[in-house]
């Protein structure tokens, strides 16, 4: 009998101690982990930033809308991020950078594509931006020009671009191109308001989008259009959509009109740099290529982003910045990078 109650008090005791320690390790509802430092290194050489990541899965969907010209770059951020947060996704839509500018500050989307500077009138309406990569506009014509040959050659220059565009005191190709072609020539610009514009009338002179000249075609779609149907005619457009991204190559019907930066009536050999998109990229890295036409790309949001908007926008000046060359597009300067990510922290 004595033997059977020491058995049972030993069973009470070891009980006692195993409830005891399951409650010291169960969590109640609503305690959270902890988060942990995590150092992400940006893949354009810019300085590890240290970021606090939750284990929470970030769930919610973020509305994009905006420029042309970084429309291709961030579907393509948003597929990656999406990757990695399935509970995130995303309404991307383009129209320009100034229905991009016009949603963000109406509350109609979370981030605004930007393909220009953004003006201190947008700033006090509560405009808060960031660079995210670089791109730029190059002339194009039709594939069949009467006098392509002569414009490889050649190039244009910036004082004949400004007759085309602003003056309208051009109106042959061979006037464009110094020869005796009698052909028109046919001027196509943008209808809506954009960085393509701004980027093409800032470097003809420093003139706004509303100073170009020609006929008004909406998007760059819309332009790239317009140029690859009408053999006599002149364009401008952002380079994802002068280049196809996947033959590196210039879209079909279309060519590049060589800038002749020096203005010595030839394009020298550091001038050449039209044959893929690689070669131009790298030209606008190194500021071969004149800046503008090159130009910054921003994410604008209504006020310092936070949440799932401030995570993406942090992934896309880190992680995100290793998708930049593929896609077409330019790494900005590390230093550009540091600025961005000291304004969302």
């Amino acid at each position: 009998m004595k033997t059977k109650f020491i058995i049972i008090i030993l069973i009470t005791i070891l009980t006692g101690a195993l409830l005891s320690g399951c409650v010291d390790n169960a969590k109640t509802e609503g305690q959270t982990t902890p988060t942990a430092a995590v150092t992400t290194t940006p893949a354009s050489g810019a300085t590890g930033v240290q970021t606090a990541v939750s284990t929470k899965e970030p769930e919610g969907t973020i509305r994009i809308s905006g420029a042309f010209a970084l429309y291709p770059m961030v579907v393509k951020w948003s597929d990656e991020y999406k990757k990695l947060h399935p509970k995130v996704n995303f309404d991307i839509g383009s129209g320009g950078a100034g229905k991009g500018m016009t949603d963000t500050l109406g509350g109609l989307v979370d981030i605004g594509m930007v393909s220009r500077a953004i003006t201190p009138a947008e700033e006090e309406k509560g405009a808060y931006w960031v660079a995210v990569t670089k791109d730029a506009v190059v002339p194009t014509a039709n594939k069949n020009n009467p006098v392509l040959t002569t414009l490889k050659t050649n190039g244009i220059k910036r004082e004949i671009f400004e007759k085309m565009f602003i003056n309208a005191s051009i109106s042959t190709w061979g006037e464009a191109a110094g020869t005796n072609a009698a052909d028109k020539l046919n001027v196509y610009t943008r209808s809506d308001a954009c960085g393509a514009g701004e980027a093409w009338a800032l470097y003809l002179g420093n003139y706004k989008q509303e100073k170009l000249k020609g006929l008004g075609v909406n998007g760059d779609p819309g332009i790239a259009e317009a140029v690859r149907k009408d053999k006599l005619g002149i364009g401008y457009n952002n380079i994802n959509f002068a280049y196809d991204v996947n033959t590196r190559k210039p879209v079909d019907g279309i060519e590049i009109i060589p800038v002749d930066v020096n203005g010595n009536g030839k394009i020298d050999p550091e001038e050449n740099f039209y044959g893929t998109l690689d070669e131009l990229t790298n030209a606008i890295s190194t500021g071969k290529y004149p800046e503008p036409p090159a130009k910054d790309l921003h994410y604008v949001t209504r006020g310092k982003p936070t949440g799932i908007v401030q995570d993406f926008i942090k992934w896309t000046l880190t992680d995100g910045q290793k998708y930049i060359p593929e896609s077409g597009y330019v790494a900005l300067s590390s230093e550009k990078i540091d600025a961005g990510l000291k304004k969302v922290e």
